[in-house]
């Protein structure tokens, strides 16, 4: 799909990135440089961008590489259509990095006296070590056309989609959706928020009494917020699992799940477990089984469930639609219980604060093609529910088609017979200010 949201063609890149040398330190802004050009090139998830960053880089210039490459995917498409209308000729990939990063700069600098300059000196100086002289040259004259940038009026919600595409870099057929969906209102209250760096949420596991000062309390119970500058007295915290970092829209599915002491609970599509430890956590004691694709996000599964206490955890590998109640027989453990969560793989409309990717691989196709695993998912989750239990379907989208869609077509099915909808919570991010998704409460008769 087009990574653009304007109606001029995004630029292409002439050439693969190149690495930066064996004798070139790499800070956080030549770091984040190189991250961007490796996007740009190979299109690779954030996350596992992030993930390739030497042990070198650590602490506030990790913080820092984090912050300017999120940056610039987060505005990709206005930065882009902005350079796009400056540059006859697609640049190598290294040098279209230091120009978004560079866009990105001064998109931040908005009212500091002389930042435009000691931005546009910087990437020059950049550009000479990491790409050559002549670059350089492009480089001086295009940075200092993007000053006008901070100043750039925001689009109201009735200005058309195709503006607000550019300027809030969204896809102009995903806005399209959403107000068809929400209106025009929300939608454009969506993109904005969308477009701001994500809060860090943390849920505190230990003694009242031993909670540090500097988690701020919010309006959840149990979630608190994690103040820049402090990674040194968190980090300690979370190594001894006292604190979790977890957005306060995780609590809703297990909320509507309602956990009792000694109940036996199936959590399927589990990884990386924070909503397993949280039903851990409520439940206090019973039976946890946790169900999940063999992958790279087992081991933390396993992990966060060596942290539950007073619950026998299990942890099962295996494909939730194959035959899970023949493994669960091979593991000795039960094939129905007391209460299932299924939280479905889905498109995360509702975490693109979080995920600044998804907005540039989410594909129209991908609401067709979710609802149906979505569905066959759900009609396999139903079959481990026992008579007069509850199954919760959640997902971290906003979206109709994976919700409401969804739990209609398996209630109208013949296997939705015995089951009767019980309660719904739709959380939407401008509304409920976190993460956006969707959680149903579905008893078996």
């Amino acid at each position: 799909m087009s990574h653009s949201t304007s109606d001029r063609a995004p630029i292409r890149p002439a050439q693969a990135a190149n690495n930066l040398r064996a004798d070139q330190a790499l800070d956080a802004w030549s770091a984040a440089a190189q991250l961007v050009a490796r996007w740009l090139d190979r299109r690779e998830r954030v996350d596992a961008l992030l993930e390739t960053l030497p042990n070198s880089i650590s602490g506030p210039e990790r913080a820092r590489c984090q912050h300017l490459f999120l940056g610039v995917v987060r505005h990709f498409g206005r930065l882009d259509s902005a350079l796009g209308r400056l540059i006859a000729h697609p640049p190598r990939f290294t040098t279209h990095a230091i120009l978004l990063l560079a866009g990105f700069e001064i998109l931040e600098s908005a009212g500091e006296t002389g930042r435009i300059a000691k931005t546009v000196h910087h990437a020059v100086e950049r550009t000479k070590r990491m790409a050559s002289p002549a670059e350089a040259k492009l480089v001086n004259a295009v940075v200092r056309k993007l000053a006008p940038l901070p100043t750039q009026p925001a689009p109201l919600a009735t200005d058309s989609p195709e503006t607000l595409a550019e300027y809030f870099s969204h896809p102009t057929w995903l806005i399209k959706s959403w107000t068809a969906q929400f209106g025009a209102p929300a939608t454009r209250s969506l993109l904005e928020w969308n477009q701001q760096p994500a809060a860090v949420y943390a849920r505190w596991r230990g003694e009242e009494s031993a909670r540090p000062a500097i988690l701020r309390s919010t309006r959840w119970p149990g979630f608190f917020e994690i103040p820049s500058g402090h990674w040194a007295e968190i980090e300690p915290l979370l190594t001894t699992g006292q604190l979790y970092l977890q957005d306060p829209a995780t609590r809703i599915p297990v909320e509507l799940l309602a956990p009792k002491p000694g109940e036996s609970i199936l959590d399927l599509c589990a990884a990386p477990g924070g909503k397993s430890l949280l039903i851990a956590d409520t439940m206090r004691s019973g039976r946890l089984v946790a169900v999940d694709l063999p992958g790279a996000r087992i081991d933390r599964l396993a992990a966060n469930l060596s942290r539950c206490t007073g619950v026998e955890p299990a942890l099962v590998q295996a494909d939730v639609m194959r035959s899970l109640h023949v493994t669960l027989r091979e593991h000795k453990l039960p094939e129905t219980y007391d209460a299932v969560l299924l939280d479905v793989p889905c498109s995360n409309t509702g975490v693109m604060r979080h995920r600044v990717d998804v907005k540039w691989r989410i594909q129209a196709g991908d609401f067709r093609k979710h609802p149906e695993q979505q569905l066959s998912m759900l009609h396999a989750a139903a079959r481990l529910v026992r008579p007069g239990g509850r199954l919760v379907y959640s997902t971290c989208s906003i979206d109709t088609e994976e919700n409401e869609a969804v739990v209609r077509s398996f209630l109208a099915s013949k296997a939705g017979g015995p089951f009767t909808l019980k309660q719904t919570q739709l959380s939407f991010p401008w509304v409920d200010r976190h993460d956006g998704g969707a959680a149903f409460v579905i008893e078996k008769t």
